[in-house]
């Protein structure tokens, strides 16, 4: 059996290099609650198909990264308000 191989055509080539990136909202997670509602949003996309389980994965990740940050940050806080 012979695999057929797609050739791609020069309007499509000149297709390609005319799509420009749309830029994404920029997400205020200064708050626990905005991180939370974050993560639900991406399981969400994950669930319905919009966005890849692998994607979806690394932004969880890195979203409960910043909540574990917030936290020790918030933590600090509270900790030199006692001693202070």
């Amino acid at each position: 059996m012979s695999k057929a191989k797609r050739t791609s055509t020069k309007a499509e080539s000149q297709e390609l290099s005319t799509l420009r990136q749309i830029p994404t909202p920029r997400l205020n997670l200064h708050e626990l609650d905005a991180i939370r509602r974050e993560m639900t949003r991406v399981y969400r996309d994950m669930r319905c198909g919009k966005l890849h389980s692998q994607d979806g994965t690394r932004l969880v990740y890195v979203l409960g990264e910043l909540r574990k940050m917030f936290e020790v940050c918030e933590l600090e806080k509270r900790i030199e308000v006692l001693e202070g």
